[in-house]
């Protein structure tokens, strides 16, 4: 794997100090934040055939299980000091394409699909933005705000598994505050990343 990129003043954020002293204790120390950003690619297109195969309780572990892998690469690359260029670029996209297929699939049949298309149109342009950033010569560190819509986005998106496993209507009205939420933290992101 590419050598990490030495940065005494990285930013932690709160989520990293608490993976810190508990999950990442029993992560030995040869795997790196780029291995699980690689297995949150490869759990992507795994998820998407689990959901078409209507295997929901098994689709829903593995995005949880993905997005998890999302907090686990940021907080070692962070709390390892183990920032690579690769995992720069291919983190993002790994985050954009769980998030964008579930949209897809799982939002545009449950909620709506202008909303879906809303939703992926916001992570296209995220990522178009990092990489102008990166092409103009600046850093690309990650954003508190992307964190924050992450999070609430895979909340969202988990209650729309819920809604198809238990089939109780609250959780799509849940499911469709919460995502109207994560996308005013995608915008303040896409706007605090273009500064």
């Amino acid at each position: 794997m590419e050598q990490a990129i030495k940065n005494p003043n990285i930013k932690l954020y709160p989520i990293d100090k608490i993976l810190q002293v508990t999950l990442l204790k029993i992560i030995p120390n040869f795997l790196t934040p780029n291995h699980f950003t690689v297995l949150r690619l490869l759990l992507t297109p795994i998820i998407i055939l689990f959901i078409l195969k209507e295997k929901i309780i098994l689709s829903l572990i593995l995005f949880l299980l993905a997005a998890l892998t999302d907090a686990i690469d940021g907080a070692m690359a962070r709390t390892r000091n183990q920032i690579t260029e690769w995992g720069k670029i291919y983190d993002p996209i790994a985050d954009k394409l769980l998030i964008g297929a579930t949209a897809f699939l799982l939002i545009s049949k449950y909620l709506n699909l202008y909303f879906a298309l809303f939703i992926i149109l916001i992570e296209i342009l995220l990522v178009a933005n990092g990489a102008r950033r990166k092409s103009n010569g600046n850093i690309i560190e990650a954003n508190i705000w992307g964190k924050i819509k992450m999070i609430i986005q895979t909340f969202g998106i988990a209650l729309i598994f819920l809604f198809m496993i238990f089939n109780i209507h609250f959780l799509i009205i849940a499911s469709w505050a919460i995502l109207i939420i994560a996308c005013f933290f995608s915008i303040i992101s896409l706007f605090t990343y273009s500064l």
